[in-house]
């Protein structure tokens, strides 16, 4: 399984959220691009990078952070928050993230993330935010009427490079990842599935490993040093 460390921008700064909500957030550091090069120096294998003001403003706020980082880090970065419409999606590629993470727009214009499977092959990954099952949008801010299984299906179908599955209600608690649910998912699509949310321990990483998921999205943990980068490495591979 693949580690995939993920910083969180917010105001320019690295923050973490819990369960997604704006008021919780902790910054960790107001120069991001330095987190990004010492992961790179630890030989990640690739990066997450959120734009979270993007997320809640519906559009890429985050610009020059993130083509900073993209330009600079050694390490392939999928790139999300606020990637609407294909102007967003087509900029953040341009500016040299290998992966474009769409969510929103998966539930609001079906049609448009279609097309963008289809114009960028396997540069377009589908995140599937879920509370209980069902898909959350807007920032995590509104409930949809699709559930998760059911978006994960259609994503695939769409040609969806991976689908990146979140328990909201678990994100950024440490209490551990959503296993079942995500292997769940996994059976399900004809696509890489990468887990993200609640991971906050080495065996939370081996239980994700064991369960045969592709790829793992690990955020505050890593932040907090609970763990290292080389330990999580190492624990994917059990």
């Amino acid at each position: 399984m693949i580690v995939i460390p993920a910083v969180d921008l917010m105001g320019g700064a690295a923050v973490r959220l819990v369960r997604g909500e704006r008021d919780s957030a902790e910054v960790f550091s107001d120069r991001p691009w330095e987190l990004i090069a010492a992961m790179c120096a630890e030989g990640v294998e690739r990066l997450h990078l959120v734009d979270l003001d993007g997320a809640f403003a519906g559009r890429p706020v985050s610009r020059a952070a993130v083509e900073r980082i993209v330009g600079e880090a050694t390490a392939p970065v999928q790139v999300g928050g606020g990637l609407r419409d294909r102007a967003a999606v087509e900029a953040v590629l341009a500016a040299g993230a290998r992966w474009a993470v769409l969510g929103t727009a998966a539930v609001r214009d079906p049609a448009l993330v279609r097309e963008l499977c289809a114009a960028f092959p396997e540069r377009i990954i589908v995140a599937v935010d879920a509370r209980d099952g069902w898909v959350v949008v807007e920032g995590w801010t509104e409930a949809s009427t699709v559930r998760a299984e059911d978006l994960g299906r259609q994503a695939a179908a769409w040609g969806a490079a991976a689908l990146l599955y979140t328990d909201v209600a678990r994100d950024g608690t440490g209490g551990g990842p959503a296993v079942e649910a995500t292997a769940a998912l996994a059976r399900a699509v004809p696509v890489p599935v990468i887990a993200s949310g609640g991971i906050g321990s080495l065996d939370h990483v081996r239980a994700l490993a064991g369960a045969g998921i592709a790829m793992a999205v690990v955020g505050r943990a890593l932040l907090e040093k609970r763990f290292t980068l080389a330990e999580a490495v190492e624990a994917a591979r059990c």
